[in-house]
C-alpha cells in the first residue's frame, strides 16, 4: 500500500466524490457527486489545510481521509478535524483505515497541529478508540447521533 496526497493524484477526485456521495449523501444538501467534486477541489494541497490522503495499491484506489478545519459548527474552538475516512469495500478489514488515520495524524504533526477531532456514528469509538482517541461527548448533529472524539498530538 502506498499513501499519497490528493494533490499528487488529482485524477482520483471523481472517485472520492462518488464514494462520499454514496456513503454520506443522505446527510443533506451539497452531497451530490458533482457538488462534492467541486468542493473537494479545495483539498488539492500539499502543505496546508484542507487536504486528503489517499491509499492505493497496484494502481487501485483503496481509500481516503481528510485533514480539515472546523467540521462541526457547534464546536468553534475545535479547529482541526479528521474527516471523510472511507475505505472501499474490497479493502476493508485489512488495515487501510488505520494506515489512513495514522498518515493524517503524522501530516497534522508536520503542520504543527497539536490536537485533532473527529465525529463518528459508532458510539463505541471503534477503530478510533483503539488508536488512542478519547471521547468528548455524544451529540445529535444535523439529525444524526455522533460521538465526538479528540486526540492530542
Amino acid at each position: 500500500m502506498q499513501l499519497f496526497l490528493l494533490a499528487e493524484k488529482p485524477h482520483a477526485l471523481p472517485q472520492i466524490a462518488q464514494w462520499y456521495s454514496d456513503e454520506w449523501g443522505y446527510i443533506g444538501e451539497g452531497r451530490s457527486t458533482v457538488e462534492l467534486e467541486l468542493k473537494l477541489g479545495d483539498y488539492l494541497n500539499h502543505s496546508k489545510l484542507p487536504l486528503i490522503i489517499l491509499a492505493q495499491t497496484e494502481g487501485k484506489l483503496m481509500g481516503a481521509a481528510q485533514l480539515r478545519f472546523h467540521e462541526m459548527d457547534i464546536y468553534p474552538n475545535r479547529e482541526h478535524w479528521l474527516g471523510g475516512v472511507y475505505v472501499a469495500p474490497a479493502f476493508r478489514g485489512v488495515g487501510v483505515g488505520k494506515a489512513l488515520v495514522e498518515a493524517v495524524i503524522e501530516k497534522a504533526k508536520q503542520l504543527g497541529v497539536i490536537s485533532i477531532n473527529l465525529q463518528t456514528e459508532d458510539m463505541s469509538g471503534g477503530l478510533y478508540s483503539s488508536l488512542g482517541w478519547q471521547p468528548v461527548e455524544q451529540v445529535n448533529y444535523h439529525g444524526i447521533d455522533v460521538l465526538v472524539m479528540e486526540k492530542q498530538l
